[in-house]
C-alpha cells in the first residue's frame, strides 16, 4: 500500500499516513495521460484569428459600372476578392480547438497521475493551511521548508482564497482544491502537497 509523509506548517515530520491503493496504486496508463493533458491544452487554445469572406465584409452593395459600354472589365461589387477590401478566399476562420474525453477516462487518467506521482515519493501530506490573510512570505516558507517551493501544486480541500492569493506570485507553484484538481494540474508540477482534509476528501470522490 503506498504511503506519503505527513509534515506541518514547520516542516516537522509527524509520522506517515496509508495511501488509498484504489486512488494512488493503480497501473498507470500513458495514453490516457497523453490523452488527458492534450484535451486540457487544446482546450485552453485560443482560436479566434479569422478573416471576412466577400459576403461578410461592409459594402458592395450595388454594382460599381454598368456592365457595357466604358471599356472597363465587367464587376458586380467593389467586396469581390481581386479588389482591395475585399473579401478573402479561403483564409483562416474563427475555430474551436477543444475537445473532451469521457468522464470514466478523464478519472481514470487523474489516477494514473496520482498513482505516478505517489510511487516517486513526491506526495506530501500537510497536517492543516490556514491563512488569516494572504502573505506570500508565510506560504513560500512553509513550501521551503518542505523543499518544494520551485515545482509544487497545492491542494485544499475547500477552495482557499487566502492560500491562492499567497501563492500566485511563487513561480512554479499552483493551487487547487480536490473537487477541481486535474491530470494536467498533478503532471505539470513535480510535488503534491495535499492537506490531510483534501486527501480524505479525494480518496472519498475517486475511490
Amino acid at each position: 500500500m503506498p504511503e506519503a509523509h505527513v509534515y506541518n506548517e514547520q516542516g516537522e515530520k509527524l509520522g506517515t499516513v496509508s495511501l488509498s491503493e484504489q486512488v494512488f496504486g493503480v497501473e498507470p496508463n500513458l495514453g490516457l495521460l497523453r490523452a488527458a493533458i492534450l484535451s486540457h491544452l487544446n482546450s485552453a487554445r485560443v482560436g479566434t484569428v479569422g478573416v471576412k469572406t466577400r459576403a461578410e465584409v461592409a459594402g458592395g452593395g450595388r454594382k460599381p459600372w454598368r456592365q457595357k459600354g466604358l471599356g472597363r472589365a465587367r464587376h458586380g461589387s467593389i467586396r469581390s476578392p481581386i479588389w482591395r477590401g475585399g473579401g478573402v478566399v479561403f483564409g483562416p476562420v474563427t475555430r474551436d480547438y477543444s475537445w473532451r474525453l469521457p468522464r470514466k477516462m478523464r478519472r481514470k487518467a487523474l489516477l494514473s497521475a496520482l498513482s505516478m506521482r505517489a510511487s516517486a515519493g513526491r506526495i506530501i501530506v500537510l497536517q492543516d493551511l490556514k491563512m488569516e490573510k494572504p502573505k506570500t512570505k508565510h506560504i513560500y516558507e512553509v513550501l521551503k521548508k518542505l523543499g518544494v517551493e520551485k515545482s509544487c501544486l497545492v491542494i485544499t480541500a475547500d477552495p482557499e482564497r487566502n492560500v491562492v492569493l499567497s501563492a500566485r506570485n511563487i513561480s512554479g507553484v499552483s493551487v487547487t482544491n480536490a473537487a477541481q484538481v486535474s491530470t494536467y494540474d498533478v503532471m505539470s508540477k513535480r510535488h503534491l502537497l495535499v492537506t490531510e482534509d483534501a486527501l480524505r476528501k479525494l480518496e472519498g470522490e475517486l475511490a
